[in-house]
């Protein structure tokens, strides 16, 4: 039986939905128009939500606009791929003039060749990432398909397989709560049910156990692979301790198998990725998200002697192909992003004020049900019984978790004119002005004096 606090909670979330409702008739008709031609009115899960879908009709800055009229400070931030906001004039710009080639102001698009544009971009990742060889995708989730593809034959033909039985290193160490993309997923502690290869995934029960991932990664035999986020982003933007992220580097050091921090997320908290921040020193990496200013994009890239095995002039090498992989108006974007928009200074200082907005946060909801994580522009937001001020991985949340609550503050959140994932995770966008971000304090601090009953200890 549910507690009488469950049940205050669920009725105030079911009349903030009523008001939801009330509030957004186009963007309910719009579902209902969708579901004549996608599954679910749907063709990316995580953007489903109950009762039905705003419909976003717009997006300038840091602001989107839905259907219905309303305007929303974007704190989705497209998942961290939209961290330049909507139509940066420099993106836009670049963007005209690759498609200008009659007048000489850019290559056009698709090609179907090799281009300068290509290796200019790849030298800038190469320089500003610390990696020997990089080779570009889509995405981030082919960047860690073709990582793990990448590491598993380096260590079949370092090694050698073990004959009739197939390649002998194939297994990879993973992480409850990690999420490496569409068919990567581990958010329960075991691989999600469209995940590829699932039986040879290995996934330590926590995060930020160290002890416990040593223990793991010691008994498994045949591990090609140590796969790892420096801050689960799906996972509920909880940050990875330095020593634990050591610790699991040099654990998958003394085993012999490929070390590769996933950054698709967390490349923009640094300069040179998170990864170079705390000194991790990985095998390969991977990235993706913002680096082509809202075009899709991925990468992954590391030392010289992995990234050899995709070189097309060895014989045995692995094929890595892909259409849009050197698309030249996604890297000419893409290189354009990293020297003129997201310099290192700009990266700094924008993940130092970040930082700033965070702290708030957790003043303000201190002696609450609703705790604060992340690093930098990441930020995670969760809402237990006991209202956990240290939160170090998923298991420590679900143990407690209130849905309810999440649900009604998400709710609460429309109402106040901010756009936010129904499961908590804000990305900050560059050039969100200041006295918005004051907006946001101050509507989570009259968020929970209004429910301070459900909310407050």
């Amino acid at each position: 039986m549910p507690s009488p606090s469950t049940e205050a909670g669920l009725a105030a979330r079911q009349a903030a939905e009523a008001r939801f409702t009330a509030n957004n008739p186009l963007s309910q008709q719009q579902h209902t128009v969708a579901l004549g031609s996608l599954p679910g009115g749907n063709t990316r899960s995580i953007l489903h939500t109950s009762p039905f879908p705003l419909t976003m009709k717009k997006g300038i800055d840091s602001y989107v606009w839905d259907v219905d009229g309303h305007r929303y400070l974007d704190l989705v931030g497209e998942f961290s791929a939209g961290l330049l906001g909507h139509s940066h004039p420099t993106i836009r710009r670049t963007i005209q003039n690759t498609l200008s080639p009659e007048q000489g102001e850019g290559p056009g698009i698709s090609l179907g060749a090799t281009t300068p544009h290509e290796q200019t971009y790849a030298a800038t990742l190469c320089t500003r990432f610390h990696l020997d060889r990089v080779r570009l995708t889509n995405s981030g989730t082919e960047a860690n398909l073709h990582a793990l593809a990448g590491a598993r034959h380096y260590m079949n033909t370092r090694h050698g397989s073990s004959g009739a039985g197939g390649p002998r290193w194939r297994k990879v160490v993973v992480f409850s709560g990690g999420y490496h993309g569409a068919v990567l997923a581990f958010g329960n502690g075991e691989p999600a049910a469209n995940t590829v290869d699932r039986k040879d995934f290995v996934v330590v029960p926590r995060y930020n156990d160290l002890a416990l991932a040593r223990e793991v990664i010691e008994r498994t035999a045949g591990v090609a692979a140590v796969l790892v986020e420096a801050v689960q982003g799906a996972g509920g933007g909880i940050p990875g301790t330095r020593e634990f992220l050591m610790g699991v580097r040099e654990a998958a050091r003394e085993k012999g198998a490929v070390f590769i921090l996933d950054e698709v997320m967390t490349s923009r908290l640094a300069p040179g990725g998170l990864g170079t921040e705390l000194g991790l020193d990985p095998d390969m990496v991977t990235l993706g998200k913002y680096l082509g200013g809202g075009l899709a994009i991925g990468a992954f890239g590391g030392k010289e002697e992995i990234m050899r095995v995709f070189d097309p002039r060895v014989e045995g090498g692995l094929a890595h192909s892909g259409t849009f992989n050197n698309n030249t108006l996604v890297v000419t974007v893409g290189r354009v992003v990293l020297e003129e928009v997201y310099t290192p200074e700009v990266c700094r200082e924008f993940n130092e004020r970040a930082e700033r907005f965070r702290e708030r946060l957790v003043a303000v909801a201190k002696g609450s049900r609703l705790s604060f994580t992340g690093r930098g522009s990441l930020i995670g937001l969760h809402f237990t019984e006991g209202g956990l001020e240290e939160v170090r991985c998923g298991e420590d949340v679900r143990a407690q978790e209130r849905g309810d609550l999440k649900d009604l503050f998400w709710f609460e959140f429309i109402e106040a004119g901010f756009w936010t994932t129904r499961r908590g995770f804000l990305c900050l966008i560059l050039g969100t002005p200041e006295e918005e971000l004051d907006r946001f304090v101050e509507a989570v601090r009259g968020i929970l004096e209004k429910h301070k009953d459900l909310m407050m200890l």
